[in-house]
């Protein structure tokens, strides 16, 4: 982990439950508001920071799972030439 922290370290510090900080590591859970602000605290950055990145790996998920799906959706220019 970068600047030589353990994930039971950061949880400790920051208060957040190191099972909360384990599953986020993996994936497996989204930062919510509340480790947004425990984060920026923590490593001197802002909420929005923190969200702006859970925001990010949300948008590649889907992109990743959905992509021919959405892709298959007309757009309104289309639409509107019919």
């Amino acid at each position: 982990m970068p600047f030589d922290i353990s994930a039971y370290r950061l949880a400790k510090e920051t208060r957040i439950p190191p099972t909360r900080i384990s599953q986020i590591i993996k994936g497996r859970r989204s930062i919510t508001a509340d480790t947004a602000l425990r984060l920026s605290r923590f490593f001197g950055t802002t909420p929005d920071f923190w969200l702006g990145l859970q925001m990010e790996y949300d948008l590649r998920e889907e992109i990743a799972h959905k992509s021919k799906e959405i892709e298959s959706i007309k757009t309104i220019d289309a639409i509107s030439r019919t």
